[in-house]
């Protein structure tokens, strides 16, 4: 009949008096419905009767207890306006798609009408419904299991539920084995993830790395393990800039190689070489500016070197860096800074000493040479000597300018001054005669000398006053060189007679005696290089001729020099760092390079004599040393 109540109503429902069902004490208890109710629902489509819903999988037990459903409480009168209600509430918790959550849920409500009334085609159908919406749920959910737990639960949700209705079914099963699968993965990704936030890697097999290769294997499109893959490479290429940031540069080329295994499709582990490349360059650079900075300092050569080694590990050969950094070691070594043929000048007195040049170190062989026929006892015997730092002459002779500095600064007098005389050269005999009022103001013939004409008629004691000025107004280590100085200079890396090789001088070598040179008298030179013609009768301005393979000028002529040594009639017992060899209160010290008045056996290479210390005359000046 129908329900009065309801006119809209377009079904009977049949009446159980005094019955009234609480449908959820029976679900929650997992009881079986009774004989008349099984009987009564033998073509449902969806099988209504599935027991308490602890359905095992067969083969595979990992799920059973979470795949457990319990039908949510649904307490429902066995009146007909009770169950028209629910079969509406029930349509539209299916149309909102709430299905199986709670007691308002579609299969909950259907599954309550169909114990009243098995036959129920209304509840049937929605219940197929509800299912099929369940698995769409689930197929969704299943489809976003592997990035989303929260979306695996409810995978494993539609799991319990959809075992519970249909146990035996083949879309179920299909279904259980999909979140199976899911639910493996998931594991594996976890267990991946929590070594990779402990920091196991797997760089030598386990760790991360092993747990997502162990899920590609089960779906090698698996999005969570394909990102926890990247992490994996991403931390290993973050260790090996970690280990560049520190210069550890052999650490972060095994981390790199690590990263390459990871995952070869992407240029990922390429991008980070160069960024390590780039760090390589950075500290290269940096070693090579601390390398520096350490060279300013008294102490810093063994810091350099340090640092150099460490460059050269780094560095790819002929990395220009590492040869900037060589170069400045060695030149620090051997010239504390200076370069090799380097013209300077220091700071003196308001104004600038003589121009310096930078002599090179090296060996040489001094002393006359085997088979010269002018070569004296005195100049033998011949020994090699090396200069394992290089030191600094002055270009040319002391100029009377530069001279006139001194005298002016300090008042110093000269021994010509204050003797009253020098030797000068005299035209009417062709000699060197003793003449009053000559002195370093002097030319060779004591006349006023040019400021540019080097200083004659200077002792090696004011030579030595001059440099000990100047080493004072500079604050550097001016001195008078040594003999061997002297003649390493001169000979220029050559090993000849004479400091031009051959001889014979070739044009423009100094200014020496000359078979075509001519004095303002139209005197000659009795003994002197058959046809050479420097056009000067005394001495010349200074830096007039040809400068030597050193830079240096006028060592091989002009005026003959002072030099720090006392006299000695040979080499023997002389020192063998080439230094002064020097005797406290010596009388006697060394001249060396022959002069615009020398015999050609007096501009040989080897030649030196002995001058006393208070000697002066036209043919001898000095010039300047300063170590480095």
């Amino acid at each position: 009949m129908s329900d009065r109540r309801n006119p809209h109503r377009t079904r009977a429902w049949p009446r159980r008096a005094g019955t009234v069902l609480v449908l959820a004490l029976l679900l929650a208890a997992g009881c079986g419905r009774d004989a008349a109710q099984e009987a009564a629902t033998p073509d449902a489509a969806v099988d209504t009767a599935a027991g308490d819903g602890s359905v095992t999988i067969s083969g595979d037990d990992r799920l059973a207890g979470s795949l457990t459903w319990r039908a949510p409480k649904v307490e429902l009168q066995n009146e007909a306006a009770a169950l028209d209600d629910a079969l509406e509430r029930a349509d539209a918790a299916l149309e909102s798609g709430d299905l199986d959550a709670g007691p308002g849920s579609a299969i909950p409500l259907y599954q309550a009408v169909l114990v009243h009334v098995p036959d129920s085609a209304q509840a049937g159908k929605g219940l197929e419904r509800a299912f099929a919406a369940l698995l769409a749920q689930g197929s969704e959910a299943l489809a976003r299991a592997g990035d989303d737990d929260a979306a695996l639960r409810r995978a494993r949700e539609v799991a319990a539920v959809a075992r519970s209705l249909r146990p035996g079914g083949g879309d179920v099963g299909e279904y259980l084995a999909g979140v199976d699968r899911a639910e493996e993965i998931a594991e594996i990704n976890r267990a991946a993830e929590a070594e990779l936030r402990e920091g196991r890697l797997g760089e030598a097999g386990g760790g991360a790395l092993a747990r997502v290769r162990q899920a590609l294997a089960v779906d090698a499109e698996q999005p969570r393990a394909l990102q926890t893959r990247a992490a994996i490479e991403s931390a290993m290429i973050r260790r090996a800039e970690d280990a560049a940031a520190d210069g550890d540069f052999e650490t972060a080329g095994t981390w790199l190689g690590h990263a390459e295994g990871v995952r070869d499709e992407v240029g990922t582990v390429a991008d980070a070489r160069e960024r390590v490349d780039t760090e390589r360059r950075r500290w290269i650079q940096r070693l090579r500016d601390e390398g520096v900075a350490a060279l300013a300092r008294p102490d810093g050569i063994a810091q350099a070197r340090a640092l150099l080694a460490r460059m050269l590990v780094l560095a790819e050969p002929r990395n220009p860096a590492v040869a900037e950094l060589r170069e400045r070691i060695d030149l620090a070594v051997h010239y504390g800074g200076f370069r090799p043929g380097q013209r300077f000048t220091d700071g003196a007195a308001g104004g600038r000493g003589p121009q310096m040049v930078v002599v090179p170190h090296g060996g040489f062989s001094m002393g006359a040479v085997d088979g010269d026929p002018d070569a004296e006892d005195s100049e033998r015997p011949r020994r090699n000597l090396r200069f394992e730092r290089g030191f600094a002459l002055s270009l040319a002779e002391i100029t009377v300018a530069q001279f006139r500095r001194f005298v002016d600064a300090t008042g110093y007098r000269t021994r010509a001054e204050r003797r009253g005389f020098s030797m000068a050269y005299d035209e009417r005999s062709g000699n060197f005669v003793r003449r009053s009022g000559v002195d370093w103001k002097s030319d060779f013939a004591g006349a006023p000398a040019a400021a540019n004409l080097p200083v004659v008629h200077v002792s090696a004691r004011d030579a030595q006053a001059y440099v000990d000025w100047l080493a004072e107004v500079s604050g550097e280590r001016y001195r008078l060189p040594s003999e061997a100085e002297f003649e390493y200079a001169l000979r220029a890396g050559g090993s000849s007679r004479y400091p031009w090789g051959g001889d014979a001088p070739p044009a423009r070598a100094g200014n020496l005696t000359g078979g075509a040179d001519r004095s303002p008298g139209g005197r000659g030179w009795s003994n002197a290089f058959d046809g050479y013609d420097d056009g000067h009768w005394g001495p010349a301005p200074v830096a007039s001729f040809t400068a030597n393979a050193f830079g240096l000028h006028d060592l091989e002529g002009n005026v003959s020099e002072w030099v720090a040594d006392c006299w000695h009639d040979s080499y023997r017992r002389a020192p063998a760092s080439g230094a002064a060899w020097v005797n406290p209160g010596c009388r006697m010290q060394v001249v060396r390079g022959g002069a615009w008045a020398s015999s050609p056996p007096q501009t040989r290479s080897s030649w030196r004599a002995p001058s006393p210390v208070d000697n002066t005359n036209a043919r001898v000046g000095f010039r300047v040393a300063r170590d480095i």
